[in-house]
C-alpha cells in the first residue's frame, strides 16, 4: 500500500481556506465567507479584497503580476456563497487590464479594476523612508478585542497610534504597528493585499471612540516584485496609516507596508465612509 495515501492531509491556512475560490464557468468562481474573518459587520474588507485579486490570479489568461487593484465595496456581503466574475478588458505588451464583479443571489456587492503586468528591470529610487521603529520583537503584541474575528488572524505589535482606550481623542491620526499573519504565513500578493487593510479607522484614533465606518474604496499599489516578496517570508511587516482629511461623512486613509528589510512592498489609499 502507498504509504503516501495514508498519511494525514496537511491543513492549510486559515487565510488559504478562506480566500479559495472554485472556478465554476470561463471567468466565473465560487467562493464562500470565511466566519475566521469576519468583521464587526460582514467580512474583513482586507480578505474580500484579496480574493477578487484571486480570482485574477488563478485566471488562465492572466498576463504577469499584480501591478495595481482597486476594489469598489458597493454594498453589503453576507454570510454564505459568493460569486465573482473576472474578465480582461484590454492585453498590452507589458500591462493587462481586469474588471472583476463579486455578487450575491444577483446583487453586485463589490466592483474592482486591477492591472497586471510584467515587471523589467530599470533605474529605481524610493524618495519616502520607513519610519525609523524598534525592532518587531522588541514590541510587545496588542491584540483587537476578540469580537472583532478577522483581527484574530494577525499578530500586531503597535509603535504608535494604537486602539483607543481612553475615550479621549489622539492629537494625530497616525497608526504605526509590526504585524504578520497568525499561524506564520510567507508573503504573498493576496495576503498583503489583506494586510493594506489592517488599520481600524482613522477616525476612531482622532475621535478616541468607536463611531459607525466602512471603507467605501480602496486603491493598492503592489511595488513589491516576487523575489522581494520571497525575501519577505513570513516575517512582520511594517504598517503605517494617516488621514489628511475628515469632513462631511468621509475621511481619506493613505498608507504604506514595507519589509523587514527596509524594502517599500506597497502603498494603499482609502475613502471611508464615517458617522459622528
Amino acid at each position: 500500500m502507498d504509504e503516501t495515501a495514508l498519511a494525514p492531509k496537511e491543513t492549510p491556512h486559515p487565510f488559504d481556506s478562506a480566500v479559495e475560490l472554485t472556478p465554476s464557468a470561463p471567468g466565473l468562481s465560487i467562493g464562500h465567507t470565511s466566519p475566521a474573518y469576519n468583521n464587526i459587520v460582514g467580512p474583513y474588507g482586507g480578505i474580500t479584497a484579496a480574493t477578487l485579486l484571486k480570482s485574477v490570479q488563478q485566471h488562465p489568461e492572466r498576463l504577469g503580476e499584480p501591478l495595481s487593484l482597486t476594489v469598489n465595496f458597493a454594498g453589503p456581503i453576507t454570510e454564505g456563497i459568493f460569486q465573482i466574475a473576472a474578465r480582461p478588458v484590454r492585453t498590452n505588451r507589458s500591462t493587462q487590464h481586469w474588471w472583476i464583479e463579486l455578487s450575491q443571489e444577483g446583487a453586485v456587492a463589490a466592483t474592482a479594476t486591477a492591472v497586471f503586468g510584467t515587471r523589467r528591470g530599470t533605474w529605481s529610487s524610493t524618495e519616502i523612508t520607513m519610519p525609523a521603529v524598534p525592532a518587531a520583537d522588541d514590541v510587545a503584541p496588542l491584540p483587537f478585542p476578540e469580537f472583532i474575528a478577522w483581527s484574530q488572524n494577525y499578530e500586531m505589535r503597535f509603535v504608535a497610534g494604537s486602539i483607543p482606550d481612553s475615550g479621549t481623542g489622539h492629537p494625530d491620526s497616525t497608526t504605526t504597528l509590526w504585524v504578520r499573519d497568525i499561524p506564520a504565513r510567507a508573503l504573498d500578493y493576496t495576503s498583503l493585499t489583506a494586510l493594506c487593510d489592517v488599520f481600524f479607522p482613522r477616525v476612531f484614533l482622532r475621535r478616541g471612540k468607536l463611531v459607525p465606518a466602512g471603507t467605501v474604496s480602496m486603491t493598492t499599489y503592489f511595488h513589491a516584485d516576487a523575489a522581494a516578496l520571497a525575501k519577505q517570508s513570513d516575517s512582520a511587516v511594517l504598517a503605517t496609516a494617516r488621514t489628511q482629511r475628515f469632513g462631511n461623512g468621509y475621511f481619506d486613509q493613505a498608507a504604506e507596508v514595507w519589509g523587514s528589510g527596509g524594502e517599500l512592498l506597497a502603498v494603499t489609499q482609502q475613502l471611508v465612509y464615517f458617522k459622528d
